[in-house]
């Protein structure tokens, strides 16, 4: 059964919905003062964006991290410090389908065959290479929102054009929730004025 936390959480924050560029944009303002904002695509009411508040231990707000979706550009530093990154490091995006979980590492040019991902007893799903080249964890943010663990029978994934492609099968508890959180956004009033968006 779905801890009610999270739910709770929803219900009782404050919501406003904005129809923008093609997507149902949410903004939720919890009662314990964290923001989140949430893109939908309103064919598919599946979140394509999911992004948090960020703040200093000041409470001075710090811009947005994205949770789903491709990050913000970054900054190119070099000038500022010196030092850049490495276009070639490996990096995480994740991804939300109607059926599954999906993370993408990209950079990551080995062989399908020396890949391992496997669910943990930490909660979290693990991607090994059997080369030692690589070792990364993965948190299901989404699983654990509602209290559940990683199960390894839910796990698949492929290896393509440098990028690794992890899905994970949404439990019957994952879509419930869901259905349930979108549920309370579709009664919530849209506006369509862009001046009345939390965050462009």
């Amino acid at each position: 059964m779905m801890p009610e936390s999270w739910l709770n959480n929803i219900q009782n924050a404050k919501i406003t919905v904005l129809i923008q560029d093609g997507k149902r944009k949410v903004h939720f303002l919890f009662e314990n003062g964290k923001e989140m904002v949430e893109e939908y695509n309103m064919d598919t009411n599946v979140v394509v964006r999911r992004m948090w508040k960020k703040k200093n231990s000041f409470g001075t707000d710090q811009g947005w991290i994205v949770e789903i979706g491709d990050p913000e550009p970054k900054e190119n530093n070099i000038e500022k410090d010196g030092i850049q990154e490495s276009s070639n490091t490996p990096f995480v995006t994740q991804r939300i389908t109607k059926t599954s979980l999906e993370w993408r590492i990209r950079n990551l040019p080995y062989a399908s065959n020396v890949y391992s991902v496997t669910a943990e007893k930490d909660n979290t799903i693990t991607v090994r290479t059997s080369n030692k080249k690589y070792f990364k964890k993965l948190r299901a943010l989404d699983l654990e929102r509602i209290g559940l663990k990683p199960e390894q029978e839910r796990i698949s994934f492929k290896h393509q054009y440098n990028t690794l492609i992890i899905m994970y099968k949404k439990p019957p508890e994952l879509l419930d929730a869901e259905r349930k959180i979108l549920s309370k956004i579709l009664q919530i009033k849209a506006t369509e004025s862009a001046n009345q968006c939390p965050v462009s």
